[in-house]
Parts: structure tokens; sequence; C-alpha cells
């Protein structure tokens, strides 16, 4: 028996590529799911349309966390936490001064995703044991599962989409202002390394006979009533009907390599029950602190810490010079609506990955706040600042970002997983000339940068990290093979982000995806 730890994004492709193989697959996972309450307002959304949603019911999915002025408040779906939850009781974890977690939920962090897919530049795969030409089949085979929503523009040239036909997502009109405005300076904005083009989302765009396309009810930081957001729990569905065994309800905290194959131990979340299960070969895909956790408790490394590499995530409004658009009654999507790459060494010597928004909710929220009792009288006023705000979601390179040090520390059960943020003194310098470059290019963006509002996530907060067991030609200790083999284990591959060896600033799901496809796809 081949089995697959974890169903989020990476854990889905590898159970794809073993299943086409053949194998006989079994998907060992937490599985927490929405609470029924909540997947009711899902349901009661989906059966009608926008224009027939009941207030009180439309504010329910709505609900959201208080918005952070600080920072970033974690994304629900339809006012639920479920990805959040029984993490603190089954894997205990600790940050300090870092702000990351794993996840147990059913789809991993797909379930709440903003859904930017991005492959990985060429030259940002220069220190991995595989180039561009080794992912490039296996994006194509993810594309075919992966629904993806975009353009050949100019970002294709170096960032090729991997999919034949993708879907076409209209942007806003605040987007749509923004890319002619950017249009019309193409040749000087490539000049100085910035290109930029519509974003890609792994999002259904168009409607097929199997269901609807995307219909621009602005609901998508809440979650989608008819799930056209990619959600990798979707393919663990598709899998099991073509025979995948799902084994749910368990969280693996050890495995133990033999001669003949690996026992897996763990526990049943429902009573804490142990559970053994044998494999001829286990491929681990718990994200990049779940499987960190789950390989130190098998090497049995207590208190030996490992650096995890990370993004580091920031935000920067932009105030565009002229409104577009009624943003609050427009139809539109509420995920990234462009992309920005500025790739120019004297501001930083790896590319910077800029997602651009327009307007979404949590605006709406976080003036509410702001403005308590004034905010009705004011709103005329706030439409109009609306329709002109931008927000910039950006990411640095792992190389200019702070690092996680994680120690599974013995607490007398589990463990509990330390996470200190390791700061990197080229951070905050690289991000003034971020901003600076921006900037510079107000004219051009027909914006301008509001710099005292940046605001810089504290390490791991982006959710883009890994490269705690990175793989190499010649794998040290606490490092990988090619093919996600940690150093002294033959049967046990790690096929997501934990085995990165960098941390690209363009978005890392579609090659984690691309990369456990790979490894499963090898016949070993």
């Amino acid at each position: 028996m081949i089995v697959v730890i974890g169903s989020g994004p990476a854990g889905v492709s590898a159970a794809r590529a073993l299943l086409d193989r053949g194998l006989a697959v079994t998907l060992v996972d937490a599985g927490i799911e929405m609470e029924p309450e909540r997947r009711s307002i899902q349901s009661r959304l989906a059966a009608g349309g926008p224009a027939s949603w009941d207030p009180e019911l439309l504010a329910e999915a709505r609900r959201q966390p208080p918005v952070a002025l600080g920072g970033v408040p974690l994304k629900y779906s339809f006012g639920s936490a479920f990805p959040y939850c029984e993490v603190e009781r089954l894997l205990p974890f600790e940050n300090r001064g870092s702000a990351t977690r794993p996840t147990l939920a059913r789809g991993g962090f797909s379930s709440v995703w903003g859904a930017a897919v991005l492959p990985t530049l060429a030259e940002d795969l220069a220190e991995w044991p595989l180039g561009s030409e080794d992912l490039a089949p296996h994006y194509r085979a993810v594309a075919r599962f992966l629904p993806l929503a975009g353009v050949r523009d100019d970002l294709a040239e170096e960032l090729p989409l991997h999919a034949d036909s993708p879907g076409d997502l209209a942007p806003s009109p605040q987007a749509r202002a923004l890319l002619d405005d950017l249009g019309r300076r193409r040749e000087q904005l490539r000049l100085v390394g910035l290109r930029f083009g519509r974003s890609r989302l792994a999002v259904r765009a168009q409607a097929a006979p199997d269901g609807p396309g995307c219909v621009h009810c602005g609901l998508c930081m809440s979650g989608c009533p008819w799930r056209l957001i990619y959600d990798a729990a979707a393919t663990l569905e598709a899998l099991r009907a073509e025979g995948l065994r799902y084994e749910s309800g368990v969280v693996v905290d050890r495995l133990e390599e033999g001669a003949g194959g690996v026992a897996i131990h763990g526990r049943r979340l429902a009573g804490g029950e142990r559970v053994r299960l044998e494999a001829e070969r286990v491929y681990v895909a718990c994200g990049a602190l779940g499987s960190t956790r789950l390989l130190l408790a098998s090497l049995d490394a207590w208190d030996r810490p490992l650096e995890m590499l990370d993004s580091q995530y920031f935000l920067l409004p932009l105030l565009r010079l002229r409104g577009a658009g009624a943003p609050r009654r427009d139809p539109l999507h509420t995920l990234a609506q462009v992309f920005l790459e500025l790739r120019d060494p004297a501001v930083c010597p790896r590319n910077v990955h800029l997602q651009v928004y327009g307007y979404n909710d949590l605006y709406t929220a976080l003036f509410a706040r702001l403005l308590g009792p004034l905010a009705r009288p004011a709103r005329p006023a706030l439409d109009a600042l609306l329709a002109r705000l931008l927000v910039i979601q950006g990411y640095l390179h792992s190389d200019v970002s702070p690092s996680l040090r994680v120690t599974l520390a013995r607490d007398g059960g589990p463990g509990r997983l330390v996470v200190e943020a390791r700061p990197n003194p080229a951070t905050r310098p690289t991000l003034r000339r971020v901003v600076r470059r921006l900037l510079r290019h107000a004219a051009d963006l027909r914006a301008l940068p509001l710099a005292p509002l940046l605001r810089v996530a504290p390490a791991g907060r982006g959710f883009h990290s890994g490269g705690s067991f990175p793989m190499r030609e010649r794998p040290g200790e606490f490092e990988s093979d090619a093919l996600g083999r940690p150093r002294g284990l033959a049967r046990v591959h790690v096929v997501d982000a934990a085995v990165f060896p960098t941390i690209p600033a363009t978005t890392i799901t579609y090659t984690a995806m691309a990369n456990a496809h790979r490894i499963a796809s090898q016949d070993v």
C-alpha cells in the first residue's frame, strides 16, 4: 500500500500522480471540515443569486475576526475558523516573534487561500537540484485538474501559464484602469525592470456543462458559494471516485522506516485512540510546518533547531490619481487583480512579487472601525476614496527575508513545535528600496504609494514558508535528495514546500503541486 499524508494541494497532486501509475493509494488526513451550520450558509447562498441574497445571511457569511490595524487578520470561510481548529490541542506549537501555524483542515490552507498561482522563475531555481524543464510537464499535469484563470500577456514570457485553455476572469474597473495606464508606459517600465500583467488565479472563470462560472459576486474574501475558487478538497473528492482510499480523522505523529516498509503511527481525532498503518512507501504533504514536525519526531531530533525559510509579506496601499467604477456596487471578484514583477539588482538581488488588490469587504470593515458613528454620514466621501484605493500585497525572496528557527521540544506529549523569528538585516533596506522605486514611478502607475501606511507582517504570516529539509544533489543532515527523501530514509518522500531549497517571491502553491507530482511520478 502507498500512503499519502495530507490532503492539501501537494498531497492531492502526489495522489493524482500515484493513481495515474496504477498504484493502490490511501490518503491519511485529519480532515477537519467546516461546521454544518456554516456549510448551510454556503449552500443557501449558492441556491440563489446575488440579487436575492438575504442581508442577514450575507452578514453571517462575511463574518471575520476583528480587522487588525497593524496587520492582517486570519481569513475565515463563511464565518468559520475551521482551518485553524484543533491545532493547539493536537499539534502544540508556540510562536516567538513569528505568526505562522499549521492546519489540520481537509484541503489544507487551500480552503482559505488567495488562489494566486505562478510558476517559479528559472533564475529562482538556480540552487535547486532541478530546473524549469524538469517541472514544466508537471505544471501542465497539474493544470489539467487545477482551474486556471489568466491571459498570455507580458508575464507569460518568463512565467508561462502551462495551461492550454485558461479561463478569463474579468478584471474590475479599477484594475482595467490601472492596466491601461501601465500599458501606455510598457516599454519604459520594462527598461527599469517592472513587468506587469493580469493576475493568475486558481478559479473556475467560465460556466461549463457540469457547473457555473464566476458571477463576480464580490464574496471571494469570505468564500465562494459555488466553490469556484480551487480547494484541494474538491480534487480529493474526484480521486476518491477513482479509487483513492481516504482515511480521515487521523493525526500522524511519527513514521518508522524498516527494511520492507514504513510504519505510520497516529491518533484518532475523536477519543485519541492510537492508530498504526503499514505502507510500502509514504509521501508526506502535511504543509511546511506539519511535515517538519513529523520528520523531526520520526528522526528523534528533539530539541534540534532547524532553519525554515520564509518569504517576507507586506502590504502597501496605493491611492490612484483618478477613481474608477463604484466598487461597492460593481460586479467584481475581490481576489488579486494585477501582478507586478520588479527585477532590478539595485532594488533587490531577487525578483520582488507584487499583487494588486482592489476593493473588498475588509476595507469597509476597517473604515467602519476607524470612523465609528461617522461612517454612515461619511459614506459618499468614502465611496469616492474606495474608487481610488488599491492595496499591494508583496512578497520578497527568502534570501532577503527573515527565517524561522523551528525546534521540536519535548513536553511529555507529542512535543511542542517552537517557531522563532530570525531577523534578516537585508529585509528593511530592501523594502525601503521597493517603496522608493514605486514612488519614483508614481506617474507611470498614476498612483501614489502611501509609504507611511506600509505594513510589514511578522515572519511566517504570509504562509509562504518551507525549506526545512531542502532538496540537494548531495544531501547532508536534515536535507533531502531530489525525490524529497530526507537523508537516512529511503521510503519516505516529502512532497510539499518543506523540501524547497529557496522560497521564491512569486506564489509557491503551483510549484509545490508540480514538484509533488514530479516526485510521485517517479518509479522508485
